[in-house]
C-alpha cells in the first residue's frame, strides 16, 4: 500500500507547508501533484502482482491497479484545474485546506477500489465522503455552496446509515465481513434468501448514492451547482469510478451468480434485474431531465447520472466482456467529462456565466475552445470518431451479446435524446451573434495546454484504442477469482 502511504504523507506535508508558508499560493497543490505522480510510478512498477494485505481487508491486484491509475490521471487534471480556477483563487488563504481534503479524498478512493472486506469498504467510503462534504462547502461565502454542503451531508449520512445496517445484516447471515467468506457462505447455506436480498439492497443504497444512480441521485444536481466546479468534476468522475470499481468487486466476488440470492425467485428479484432497472431509470431520468437545464453544472450533473446508467449495463451482465466494457468506458469517460467541466470552468471565469443561454455567440469569441467543447460533447453523446463512441460500442455490444436487448434499446433511445441537449450548447456557441459585452477571449498558453492534453486522448483513442483495451484485458483478473 505504498501509493496510499505516499498520499497520507503528502496530506501531512500539505498541512505543515500550509502553516509554514507566509505567502499563500498553490505550492500545496504541486506537493499533491508530485505525490500522485510518485504513487503512479509505484503502481506501474508492480503491475500484474496480486497481494492480500491486512488479513484480506485490502486486495492489491491488476483490477485495483487499473482503477488507481485512472484515479491518478483524474487527480492530476483536477489539480491543474484548481490552479487555474478563479473561483478557488478567491479563497487562496485557505487553499492548503482544499488540497489536504483532496488528498484525503483520493486516499479514500484508492482504498475503495482495493477493499475486499465490508468494514474496509465502509471505512474507505466514509473517508472519501467526509472529505467531499467539506469540499462541496469550500466556497463558504456562497449561499448555494453552503446549502449544497448541508444537503450532501444529510443525504450522505442517511445512505451511510442504511449501508452499514445492510452490512450488519449480511454479517449476521454469513458470520463474516470478508467478501470471499460471504461467497462461501452463499454457496453452502440456504433459507435466508429474502433477508440477504434486503441486505444487498441496503448496500446498493450506499453504492447508488456515491454513483448517483436513480433513485439515489437527487442530491447530485444541487450539489454540483453549489460546489466549486473542480469539486463537481471530482464527484462526477473520480468518486463515481471508485464506487463502480467497489460495486464490481462486491458482486464479482460475493455474488457472482444471481440465483445465489433468490433460489426461488431468481427471475423476479435477482440482483442483476434490480441493477438493470436502476441502470434504465438512470439513463431515462438523467437524459430527459438534462433537456430542461439551463445551468451548465446542473446539465452535466444529469448527464453524469445518465452515464452512470450506461456503465451499470456492464455490471448487470458482469461477465468478462461486461467488466472489460465498463473499465474501458470508465477510462475514456475521464477525458471527455473532465474536458466538458474544464471548459465550463474557463467560460465561467472568462465570460462570467454558468448559463447555457449565456453561451450565445461565445464560439466567435473563443473559437478553439468552443470547437474543443463541441468535440467533448460529441464524445459524451457517443458519436464517431471520438473515444465516447468506442466506449459505448463495447458496452452496447457486450449487453446485446448477454441478451439484455431491452436495456440496449433504452440506452440507444436515451443516447439520441442526449444529442438534443448537447447540440443545444453547440447551437448557442456558434449560431448566434455574441452580445456586445462579450469581448474576445485570450486564454493563456497553460490553459490551452491542459485543454489539448484532454482533447488529444478523446480524438486519438477514438481512432486507435488498442493499447487501452490491452491494458483493460490485462487488468481483468480479480484476486482469488
Amino acid at each position: 500500500i505504498i501509493p496510499e502511504i505516499i498520499l497520507a504523507v503528502a496530506l501531512c506535508v500539505i498541512i505543515i507547508a500550509d502553516i509554514l508558508l507566509k505567502k499563500k499560493n498553490h505550492t500545496t497543490g504541486w506537493i499533491l501533484f508530485g505525490a500522485l505522480v510518485a504513487s503512479g510510478i509505484v503502481i506501474i512498477q508492480r503491475l500484474g502482482v496480486s497481494e492480500s494485505v491486512f488479513s484480506g481487508m485490502l486486495i492489491v491486484d491488476p483490477f485495483s491497479d487499473f482503477f488507481r491509475i485512472t484515479l491518478i490521471i483524474t487527480g492530476l487534471f483536477i489539480i491543474l484545474f484548481s490552479i487555474k480556477s478563479a473561483e478557488l483563487n478567491a479563497y487562496i488563504n485557505r487553499i492548503g485546506e482544499y488540497y489536504m481534503l483532496i488528498a484525503g479524498m483520493f486516499a479514500g478512493m484508492f482504498f475503495m477500489v482495493s477493499a475486499s472486506n465490508l468494514l474496509m469498504m465502509y471505512l474507505a467510503f466514509e473517508l472519501t465522503s467526509i472529505s467531499s462534504y467539506v469540499l462541496v462547502g469550500f466556497t463558504k461565502y456562497s449561499g448555494k455552496s453552503t446549502e449544497s454542503s448541508i444537503k450532501y451531508i444529510l443525504f450522505g449520512a442517511v445512505s451511510s446509515a442504511i449501508m452499514i445496517y445492510g452490512i450488519s445484516l449480511l454479517y449476521g447471515i454469513t458470520g463474516t465481513l470478508d467478501l470471499y467468506g460471504i461467497r462461501e457462505a452463499m454457496m453452502t447455506e440456504s433459507g435466508f434468501s429474502m433477508v440477504t436480498l434486503l441486505a444487498v439492497l441496503m448496500l446498493l443504497t450506499g453504492f447508488g448514492f456515491k454513483i448517483a444512480l436513480v433513485p439515489f441521485h437527487f442530491w447530485a444536481p444541487d450539489v454540483y451547482e453549489g460546489a466549486p466546479i473542480t469539486v463537481a468534476a471530482v464527484l462526477a468522475v473520480a468518486s463515481k469510478i471508485a464506487a463502480i470499481a467497489m460495486l464490481i468487486r462486491f458482486f464479482v466476488v460475493a455474488f457472482p451468480d444471481a440465483a445465489m440470492l433468490q433460489p426461488d425467485m431468481a427471475a423476479v428479484a435477482s440482483w442483476n434485474n434490480i441493477l438493470a432497472i436502476m441502470a434504465a431509470l438512470a439513463m431515462i431520468l438523467g437524459n430527459l431531465t438534462a433537456l430542461w437545464q439551463d445551468n451548465i453544472k446542473r446539465m452535466l450533473a444529469y448527464s453524469s447520472i445518465a452515464h452512470a446508467g450506461y456503465m451499470m449495463m456492464g455490471i448487470v451482465i458482469l461477465g468478462e466482456q461486461g467488466i472489460s466494457a465498463v473499465m474501458l468506458y470508465a477510462f475514456l469517460y475521464v477525458f471527455m467529462n473532465l474536458g466538458a467541466f474544464y471548459l465550463a470552468m474557463l467560460y465561467a471565469d472568462t465570460f462570467k456565466t454558468d448559463s447555457i443561454e449565456g453561451y450565445k455567440g461565445i464560439g466567435k469569441r473563443a473559437p478553439f475552445e468552443s470547437i474543443a467543447f463541441t468535440i467533448f460533447l460529441i464524445s459524451l453523446t457517443g458519436i464517431p470518431p471520438t473515444a465516447g463512441f468506442i466506449g459505448k460500442l463495447y458496452l452496447f455490444g457486450a449487453t446485446i451479446q448477454a441478451g439484455w436487448i431491452w436495456l440496449v434499446l433504452i440506452a440507444g433511445i436515451t443516447t439520441i435524446i442526449s444529442l438534443f441537449y448537447y447540440v443545444r450548447i453547440v447551437r448557442n456557441l456558434f449560431l448566434y451573434e455574441p452580445k456586445p459585452e462579450i469581448k474576445e477571449a485570450h486564454f493563456s498558453v497553460s490553459s490551452r495546454t491542459i485543454l489539448i492534453l484532454l482533447l488529444a486522448p478523446v480524438l486519438l483513442l477514438g481512432l486507435y484504442f488498442a493499447p487501452v483495451l490491452n491494458l483493460v484485458n490485462r487488468s481483468l483478473s480479480i484476486f482469488g477469482m
